[in-house]
């Protein structure tokens, strides 16, 4: 590739954050180029650099906290680090555009679709009224948002996930950029939705001829869409190289790790035993309200008849995009949601036990959420956290308490001698470990896992998995799994569900499932899932 093919250049780069008299550097010397049409990856997990490094490039590190002690970014013959503010607004948003991780905190919830996308157009190209209106509509249209002249007035909370990331590429696109910067654009989608996006950028990159800099610790996405991949590790780039050739002959002992790091093995073999649990014509119903009387009119069917059985010892992997129901299936089947319908825990049914009732069996089934840094109160100590569940349940003595807090900690691999730090002490996969340990601990006989994994680094994910099976191999746990992961789903999961707005269709052994999928939506699921395209 020529010199003058180059569109940016990034020289000896390093950033570098100051608290005081502290100074921590956390990217050291990177060197990257970007032609004119390409995708470069940069891959890595939390903490190494990856959005630092992107985000140095429109200056939108929180400065003066942060500096640049060495380096340049080069573009268009100017030094975007050196360059005057106002030659910089002329260039983000305009040339050089960005997308980040999520757009329901990136998008003003004050604010409808067409005023935020107008703004962008008002700005840097001077459209107003029905001129910034006709191209907002051309821009929706270009993302595929359905029926866009519908959507104009809509606010961010009106619109699924994988809407909100199209208006936010509308409006990254809406100078038609040279440098399309995507933080992770796709972490908190469906694989579906994700598959859809991808092609989307696909499809733009072609049509505009823009180069793309994808930020992401998923390595399937990356290989879908990447010509060249930079690796991050601790603010260093370790490898870089054509993506094929870094797929297929990695170098460096932590692009291995990485490539290896997908969650696989099979489930635990255990033997089935007695049913755990039992659901039949399990629903849940929304009323829909209309009117000055405010009648029902109609209902949102989130769950409707669902039946499964669930022996002991076994994983019932509950799958679907978001919206198909599995969240409220579980909070139901945990009482934590009015329902109709039949829910038997161990031969008892609980379906009408009121909440007195419940209480005393709620240990026996616990609950493991998605984002742990939510699910634990920063205002408690790890020790508070875990053992809140024994004082509730007038479990043992103090000491005896701390003894199995003490055991549970080491059960997920955690120093008992962290047990007084707090929530924000931890990483990302620490605090999950933290929130299986307050399940853990009550010695529960069935816990639900809603999306436990979706959150974290692919290493850190392994790590969880190959956790989960050793508790359910020693303790014959029964795991009731919900995510739209499928690769974490093969490697946990003895029987599958596939939900789609609010009913199953398709269900059955796991291998069978995967193996040969029946029903057309479950095709599309497993192929987004497993299937890396070529470019």
């Amino acid at each position: 590739m020529t010199q003058a093919n180059t569109l940016l250049e990034v020289r000896d780069l390093a950033v570098q954050f100051v608290s005081g008299e502290r100074q921590q550097t956390v990217v050291h010397d990177i060197n990257f180029t970007i032609q004119r049409g390409e995708t470069l990856a940069l891959v890595g997990e939390s903490g190494s650099g990856k959005s630092v490094t992107a985000h140095s490039i429109l200056r939108l590190l929180p400065y003066p906290m942060a500096r640049h002690p060495s380096g340049g970014i080069h573009y268009a013959g100017q030094d975007l680090l050196n360059i005057s503010e106002t030659k910089l607004r002329g260039i983000r948003g305009n040339r050089i555009a960005m997308v980040f991780q999520e757009p329901m905190t990136s998008l003003n919830p004050l604010h409808s679709i067409e005023k935020q996308i107008n703004e962008v157009l008002t700005l840097h190209k001077g459209l107003r009224g029905k001129a910034a209106t006709a191209r907002t509509l051309e821009l929706l249209e270009l993302v595929g948002i359905p029926e866009p002249h519908k959507r104009l007035k809509a606010y961010p909370h009106e619109l699924s996930g994988g809407q909100r990331q199209r208006v936010m590429i509308a409006m990254a696109l809406a100078n038609e950029p040279e440098l399309l910067i995507a933080d992770e654009p796709t972490t908190a989608l469906d694989v579906t939705v994700q598959l859809k996006i991808l092609e989307l950028l696909k499809e733009l990159q072609a049509r505009l001829g823009m180069a793309i800099l994808l930020i992401s610790h998923d390595l399937n996405l990356v290989r879908r869409i990447a010509h060249r991949v930079c690796v991050m590790q601790q603010g260093r780039i370790v490898e870089q190289a054509e993506c094929e050739t870094l797929f297929n002959d990695p170098q460096h002992p932590y692009t291995r790790e990485l490539l290896g790091a997908e969650p696989s093995g099979a489930p635990v073999d255990l033997p089935a035993g007695q049913p755990m649990l039992s659901i039949d014509d399990l629903r849940v119903w929304f009323p829909i309200k209309k009117g000055l009387l405010r009648r029902t009119v109609d209902h949102i069917k989130a769950v409707d008849g669902i039946n499964f059985s669930l022996p002991q010892g076994q994983t019932l992997g509950i799958v679907g995009e978001s919206g198909s129901g599995k969240s409220t299936l579980g909070l139901a089947i945990l009482r934590l949601q009015a329902s109709q319908g039949g829910i038997n825990l161990q031969g008892q049914a609980i379906e009408k036990l009121n909440q007195d009732q419940i209480r005393p069996l709620r240990r026996q089934m616990q609950v493991v959420f998605q984002d742990p840094f939510g699910s634990l109160s920063p205002r408690m100590s790890v020790s508070q956290i875990i053992g809140e569940g024994l004082e509730v349940h007038n479990m043992g003595t103090l000491e005896e308490r701390e003894q199995a807090i003490i055991a549970a900690l080491k059960e997920v691999g955690l120093d008992p001698d962290t047990r007084h730090r707090y929530p924000h002490e931890f990483s990302g996969g620490q605090r999950q470990r933290i929130a299986i340990a307050r399940a853990l601990v009550l010695k529960p006989a069935l816990i639900l896992l809603d999306e436990p994994t979706s959150a974290l680094d692919r290493t850190v994910q392994r790590q969880v998995v190959e956790l989960l099976r050793d508790l359910q191999a020693k303790y014959n746990l029964t795991y009731l799994f919900i995510s739209h992961d499928l690769a974490v789903v093969k490697a946990l999961a003895h029987q599958v569900m596939v939900m789609k707005q609010g009913k199953v269709v398709e269900q059955g052994p796991a291998e069978r499932v995967f193996a040969a999928p029946q029903n057309i939506y479950t095709q599309q699921l497993l192929e987004a899932a497993f299937m890396a395209p070529a470019r």
